[in-house]
């Protein structure tokens, strides 16, 4: 089974501000300038919340615009799906990828649209990238942050982490996903202590602490 989860979505010890923030980035919908009506995210240019040291919004900026070799601080989130029976859904990001082009990682990443929070963004892109059904998303480790590089472009990410059950078998988009298997947590975590593994950076640095969070 899953290992139980025991923290709450928005941890009351925490400050306000993050609340706010994973709420919803921060910063308003972004409006169609014709009827004042809130645009798609899939509809828009698809943007980036820009943050400062601490994780605060301080900005919005175009995602094809941001990732270069100096990639400025944004918002992202990284999302961990398990089956029933506890086995995580490991992906391979597509050779064609601009950042970390085949390798393996958790199940999604990405990053929220102006106004949209990490859960609902990871909701999206489970969806748009691996035709999932989820339920039971939580906010488990709300202040990660990492930067690391391929070598030609870097990350530079607030990005919390979230888990979710899976309720029904992956559909890859080829443009996004190039392999998905089911690993147990623990081959898992092996392949986070192992240097040779291929395993991506955000995940190796996320895996003990997630480990940690769910078996508190």
């Amino acid at each position: 089974m899953v290992p139980t989860i025991r923290h709450p979505l928005f941890d009351p010890a925490h400050p306000a501000r993050r609340e706010a923030l994973l709420r919803g980035a921060g910063v308003g919908p972004q409006h169609d300038a014709a009827d004042g009506h809130p645009r798609s995210v899939a509809a828009s240019v698809e943007q980036v919340v820009l943050v400062d040291d601490r994780g605060d919004p301080i900005g919005v900026a175009d995602k094809a615009t941001v990732h270069a070799a100096h990639t400025p601080r944004h918002l992202a989130f990284s999302c961990y799906g398990f089956d029933p029976a506890g086995r995580l859904l490991v992906t391979r990001r597509a050779d064609d990828k601009s950042t970390f082009p085949g390798v393996w990682t958790n199940t999604c990443c990405g990053h929220p649209a102006p106004g949209e929070s990490p859960a609902d963004a990871a909701i999206r892109r489970l969806d748009f990238e691996l035709g999932l059904e989820v339920t039971d998303m939580r906010m488990v480790l709300p202040d990660f942050s990492y930067r690391a590089t391929d070598g030609r472009i870097e990350e530079n990410e607030f990005c919390p982490v979230l888990t979710c059950i899976v309720e029904s078998e992956p559909n890859p988009r080829p443009d996004e996903v190039g392999l998905t298997q089911w690993w147990s947590w623990n081959r898992f975590l092996e392949a986070a202590a192992d240097p040779d593994s291929g395993l991506s950076p955000w995940a190796r640095l996320q895996a003990p602490l997630l480990d940690a969070a769910l078996h508190r």
